[in-house]
């Protein structure tokens, strides 16, 4: 039987233990993250808030833990609740997102606070369906909340989750052919009681227990069933499926800089690459052609002079803008565009390519100085 036609079995033993092995691991060695809330304190009857569970979950696509930690208490702590993120200007949500990349998350976010605020009066829909009417919020995001948030059983399945099934079950194609098998096997696994903590403890045990590199599997609750383990090569799972090579643009960006040390900037539009966020001028480069990179084709005459260049991996291409600065005496500039101070350069909502493009062109502009330096200045 070819391995896209194998048969679920529904009733597999093994996979029937997994969920008891799996929670009880996870009781004991849960990661202590802001928006979690612990399973003991689950057993005592809290409730998870949905706000923390959506707000973290839409951070969480396609960025780590660790860099979410500081955003989401950042986010919590300016607006504590979707009736105060709804309250929000666009503006203060991309600045208070800037960094964190993906920036069409931060708009759907604020689309999707607006409608809970507004039309569902402040309550996320406790249903599949009902979430994934909201905007920004897909499969993986209205399972991840569902199970969180109101412990539906439903099928959890992120990149540490597919790797986690990868080698439970050994399969030999790669993840993004084996996707609707593996979310089948999630599904026979997942408990009735606990669903949340069980997505929760998949998804720890592959970030710290079943990791990419050199996994730790004497540690593993799973280990007795493990087929990957059982071949005596756990790290050839998941079989990895060859990568195209990214292609690779380049541009110019221009770095105006007044005699106070302003910054000319301007706001890209809402739609495309980087919608909506802050920007020094560049020239027209997307993911799929070049700019020009030369100092011929700024905005505006000046006397440009080149400060390096810098490198930027999006994901699906890569970037390298040639970087120009120059000084404008008199503080003139194109309609749409504006002079930040500064000391306000680093709380624009500026993407992590504009800070490198900056930085190139005036070291430290957008870093917020060390406590110690700040209290000597």
């Amino acid at each position: 039987m070819p391995p896209e036609a194998r048969t679920i079995n529904r009733n597999d033993p093994e996979r029937a233990a997994v969920a008891p092995a799996l929670l009880g691991w996870y009781d004991r060695h849960h990661r202590d993250l802001p928006w979690r809330t612990p399973p003991d304190e689950l057993k005592r009857g809290a409730r998870p808030d949905p706000y923390h569970v959506w707000l973290s979950e839409i951070m969480l696509q396609q960025t780590g833990v660790e860099t979410v930690k500081p955003y989401f208490l950042k986010f919590i702590g300016k607006w504590p609740d979707v009736a105060a993120l709804a309250a929000a200007s666009i503006e203060d949500v991309m600045k208070a997102w800037a960094g964190l990349g993906y920036y069409s998350r931060a708009r759907n976010l604020k689309k999707c606070a607006d409608e809970v605020a507004g039309r569902l009066g402040g309550v996320f829909p406790p249903t599949e369906a009902g979430l994934k009417a909201l905007p920004g919020i897909g499969d993986y995001t209205a399972a991840a909340i569902g199970a969180i948030a109101f412990d539906l059983r439903t099928a959890v399945v992120d990149g540490n989750v597919e790797r986690v099934v990868a080698r439970l079950e050994a399969i030999e194609r790669p993840v993004r052919e084996a996707k609707r098998e593996i979310r089948a096997i999630v599904e026979t696994m997942t408990p009735a009681g606990r669903p949340g903590d069980f997505a929760q403890a998949m998804m720890d045990l592959g970030a710290t227990i079943c990791t990419p590199r050199r996994p730790a599997c004497f540690l593993c609750p799973l280990r007795e069933g493990c087929k990957a383990l059982a071949s005596g090569e756990p790290e050839r799972f998941p079989v990895q499926a060859v990568r195209a090579e990214k292609p690779r643009r380049v541009g110019a960006a221009f770095v105006a800089v007044r005699p106070d040390g302003a910054i000319l900037l301007r706001r890209r539009p809402d739609a495309g690459l980087l919608g909506g966020m802050t920007e020094v001028p560049t020239t027209d480069w997307t993911a799929r052609r070049d700019g020009d990179t030369s100092a011929d084709a700024a905005p505006f005459a000046a006397d440009w002079r080149h400060s390096g260049a810098i490198d930027h991996v999006f994901t699906h291409f890569a970037l390298e803008l040639q970087v120009y600065r120059a000084e404008i005496a008199d503080g003139t500039h194109p309609a749409g565009h504006w002079w930040s101070p500064r000391e306000e350069i680093r709380d624009e909502a500026l993407p992590t390519v504009m800070k490198k493009a900056i930085e190139a062109a005036v070291p430290g502009a957008t870093k917020r100085p060390h406590p110690l330096q700040a209290r000597k200045t």
